[in-house]
């Protein structure tokens, strides 16, 4: 099967190293659920819904969406390839999880996602029945993209979910006063007040405690980061949960696929939550080295 990018759902990136030929299968896949960062990605769905939205929903979406983190995947994989003859893989959703989030199981409960501590798989502000077909339809084809994408991968490949997360844990509710109360969270005075969130961010524990991690990679990129000043924390923000489709990559693939967050702020120049952000290239490059000399780890090793 060709993997081709698919108009609105999702971009196919294939990323190979000199010498590499076409049939190569390759030996990482780096997904970015939340890849649609473009206020266009925002506007061309929006406009499309009979839903009535919120007030500046998109203030929401700059907020909420995980600007930087496809940058940042493809710069891994091009460090990845460089002195290489290999393939890495990128797919990255042009669905806004505003309306939808291809990181969810959609038919989770409310109570699976609190309990995960993530925001939901439908929003609830998308209440017209065609909207919601439209959107579970696309939902369908991004998840199915990916699967096709994991079956093409080689045996011993391994599996990268990219985010990027904002620098503090806001603590205000997903629901039709979300762009009001976001506003005021966001005020200088107020901001300030909300806890900062770890650099980096390993997501490998699930509710019990039980770490998923594949462990060589883990422990190369903890050096790598760390040599640069920064801290990784494992699971501090979220957990591992199975009310996300990262939870269906680390089960499938025990020891070869690992959920990483980055913060925002250091991606971004500068942070701004209302706007789409500049990325800075300087930035991503400095992340991006060690990270592809982390994810370098699943080609060494097979037990991780």
């Amino acid at each position: 099967m060709v993997l081709r990018s698919i108009p609105d759902v999702a971009d196919v990136h294939w990323i190979r190293g000199d010498g590499c030929a076409d049939s190569v299968a390759p030996s990482l896949l780096i997904e970015v659920p939340h890849g649609a960062t473009e206020t266009g990605d925002f506007e061309a769905l929006a406009t499309q819904l009979r839903s009535p939205l919120p007030d500046g929903l998109v203030d929401f979406f700059h907020v909420n969406t995980d600007v930087g983190a496809f940058e940042l995947a493809l710069a891994a994989a091009l460090h990845c390839v460089s002195d290489a003859p290999a393939a890495v893989l990128i797919v990255r959703s042009r669905i806004p999880r505003t309306f939808i989030d291809c990181n969810r199981s959609i038919d989770e409960s409310p109570a699976a996602f609190r309990a995960g501590k993530v925001t939901p798989g439908l929003m609830p502000w998308v209440t017209h029945v065609e909207d919601i077909a439209l959107l579970r339809e696309r939902h369908a084809r991004y998840v199915d993209l990916v699967r096709a994408a994991t079956a093409a991968l080689a045996p011993d490949a391994g599996v990268l979910l990219l985010h990027s997360y904002a620098p503090r844990t806001v603590g205000v509710e997903v629901d039709l006063d979300i762009v009001k109360n976001l506003r005021v969270a966001y005020r200088p005075d107020v901001e300030a007040t909300w806890p900062m969130r770890p650099e980096f961010d390993l997501i490998t524990r699930d509710l019990e405690g039980r770490s998923h991690a594949p462990t060589a990679v883990v422990d190369a990129l903890r050096r790598g980061l760390g040599a640069c000043g920064w801290t990784v924390a494992d699971s501090e923000t979220y957990p591992l949960h199975p009310s996300t489709l990262a939870w269906d990559h680390v089960m499938q693939r025990p020891g070869r696929a690992l959920c990483l967050e980055v913060r925002r702020d250091l991606l971004a120049d500068p942070f701004d939550p209302f706007t789409r952000m500049q990325i800075s290239a300087g930035k991503v490059d400095r992340i991006a080295r060690p990270l592809a000399t982390a994810l370098a780890a699943w080609g060494s090793a097979r037990h991780v």
